[in-house]
């Protein structure tokens, strides 16, 4: 074990509280045991560690990363991810498929949605002739992680929204009966429509997506461009 994780290891166990551990697992469906160590706490213990052992050379951060992420308690991988964001301008094209791999590892949608918009969503605007590599192949494969990661790439992008591309990887998920798909849908759509609510507006006007992406597409429609609840029944129904 690299000696920076064990000293996250021991510092981290050395402060689980059981009684808060409960609840982190029921609120994640019981897909994880916790240690019950809340997020600003446990970003604080990561700075005492760095404080005492600094933060390793950015050619270990993958070699970090990975043995984190072996670890049984869900803020192990938590933590991983807090480290990444340390290590974000060292993240670039060549590590697509380690970022792959963590997706399909220990999937859930806290540690999918951390890693997708962030940092595939840096490189695919760097990269975009890599998109077509990575994004058709997702679409395509039976992991609904992969798919959630091709629809919320580019969740960030407002202005520099590849509309054409959005709206074909929705058309080729649409009909998904998966519930973090079709969430998936909705969000990408109502961050989109806080650049271009009239493109959003118009899309759910006329293409088929199911209620919940609906819903969710135009949650704050109504609020902050007057749409009214008439024309919100219509969509819907």
């Amino acid at each position: 074990m690299h000696p920076f994780v064990q000293a996250l290891q021991e510092h981290f166990i050395a402060h689980k509280n059981p009684e808060k551990a409960e609840p982190m697992a029921r609120y994640m469906k019981n897909h994880f045991p916790f240690l019950g160590i809340q997020t600003p706490e446990r970003r604080q213990l990561l700075k005492d560690v760095i404080q005492i052992h600094t933060l390793p050379d950015p050619k270990d951060f993958q070699i970090i990363v990975r043995e984190l992420w072996d670890l049984p308690e869900r803020e192990f991988q938590a933590v991983a991810l807090d480290i990444m964001q340390k290590y974000k301008k060292h993240i670039n094209e060549t590590h697509i498929p380690f970022l792959e791999e963590l997706i399909v590892t220990k999937s859930w949608w806290d540690s999918v949605d951390s890693i997708v918009p962030t940092f595939l969503g840096n490189i695919f605007l760097k990269h975009p002739e890599l998109i077509s590599a990575y994004i058709p192949k997702w679409i395509a494969s039976d992991n609904i992680w992969l798919q959630r990661a091709a629809i919320l790439f580019q969740l960030k992008y407002k202005q520099k929204m590849d509309e054409e591309l959005l709206f074909w990887i929705i058309g080729q998920l649409h009909s998904s009966k998966e519930f973090f798909i079709q969430k998936a849908i909705g969000w990408v759509l109502r961050e989109y429509a806080k650049t271009k609510p009239d493109v959003v507006w118009e899309y759910v006007q006329n293409n088929e997506l199911a209620p919940l992406s609906k819903r969710e597409a135009i949650k704050h429609i109504k609020e902050n461009y007057g749409i009214n609840n008439e024309k919100i029944g219509e969509t819907l129904s």
